[in-house]
């Protein structure tokens, strides 16, 4: 399902990306401890929703399947969580 382009993107600094701008919306996550990591992904400034196609390139940007990026969009996936599943990949 689509989700607003604005909500997606306050979710992610709410769990830890930091945005710059440029051409896209570009989020890079930074740990709780502050350390920048190598997991990232963009966001169109073009177009109200992000579609559902978007959101599952987004989700294998962000290491997660399209569930659990929902759910760290929707916020039943809390910033601990996500790290866990990060480091269970060797990610940070």
């Amino acid at each position: 399902m689509p989700r607003p382009r604005k909500t997606v993107m306050a979710s992610l600094q709410k769990k830890g990306f930091l945005m710059t701008e440029g051409d896209h919306s570009y989020f890079v996550y930074h740990t709780m401890a502050g350390k920048k990591t190598i997991v990232k992904t963009k966001v169109s400034h073009s177009g109200k929703d992000v579609s559902k196609v978007l959101m599952g390139f987004m989700a294998k940007q962000c290491k997660l399947t399209t569930s659990d990026f929902h759910d760290l969009v929707d916020c039943p996936l809390s910033q601990e969580k996500y790290e866990e599943k990060l480091a269970a990949q060797g990610l940070i």
